[in-house]
């Protein structure tokens, strides 16, 4: 996976149809909802940053955010974003499976949204992950994670993903992607085609990784194994479902 986001990173926004305007509506979503279930917390690590969207957003909001990702060009591009906007954000390199042996204990919150967890292929990668992200946290602190419905997502060969059509500096782009399922696992292809406006010279990039098609219910119960209390689902106020849990008090 960090071959494929090393290769991404400069495209990143694409996937959005408005990445800033992405950043603000997260930020407010994500604040409502943190907030809410563990008020008064303020220090957030992001455990899969990419090129910043979350950590951005909550940054603004005057979380102390610490952010990280497996991919090097990713990590470098949020940095620039965060700076270019004021933003005081400490960013690194880390493997999700090791973020407690990186970044240490004591955090009130600890995010990986985006559908990020399933780029681990197994239920024991994912346990692994979990319980570095507990590790980081601080007795009652909190854990998210978003994720992609994948109990609602019909399967089989040749899926096609639409992002739709954007248009910057004199190009045009057409992002998606392509699914092929195999069991609970799916290969993906992203395919972006870029068209100079100007000249209509056409390039098309295509990026391939594979996605393991977890259920939210599965992730939930690795949450209670790797040692999470009160976990549960919420399916409104963000535009993937999200899982939360909390390191015991004591």
């Amino acid at each position: 996976m960090a071959d494929f986001y090393d290769e991404f990173a400069p495209l990143f926004h694409l996937i959005f149809q408005d990445w800033e305007a992405s950043i603000e509506r997260q930020g407010e979503q994500l604040q409502h909802i943190l907030q809410a279930r563990w008020p008064g917390h303020s220090t957030v690590l992001d455990v899969s940053c990419g090129i910043g969207t979350q950590a951005i957003a909550l940054a603004r909001r005057e979380f102390r955010v610490t952010a990280s990702d497996l991919s090097a060009p990713t990590v470098e591009r949020a940095r620039k974003e965060a700076a270019q906007r004021g933003l005081d954000i400490a960013f690194s390199v880390c493997d999700m499976r090791r973020a407690h042996a990186h970044h240490g204990s004591g955090f009130d919150l600890v995010i990986s949204c985006d559908n990020s967890v399933p780029h681990l292929l197994s239920d024991g990668d994912i346990l692994l992950a979990l319980k570095q992200m507990l590790a980081c946290l601080r007795p009652g602190g909190g854990g998210l994670i978003s994720l992609r419905s994948y109990d609602q997502e019909p399967r089989g060969r040749n899926i096609v993903k639409p992002y739709g059509v954007r248009e910057e500096n004199g190009k045009r782009y057409i992002p998606f992607q392509v699914w092929d399922f195999e069991g609970d696992y799916y290969d993906f292809t992203l395919f972006l085609v870029e068209e100079d406006l100007s000249s209509h010279a056409i390039k098309t990039t295509a990026l391939r990784a594979r996605y393991y098609a977890i259920s939210p219910d599965r992730l939930l119960g690795l949450l209670q194994e790797a040692g999470f209390q009160r976990v549960a689902r919420l399916d409104e106020g963000y535009y993937q479902p999200i899982l939360v849990g909390t390191r015991a008090a004591s």
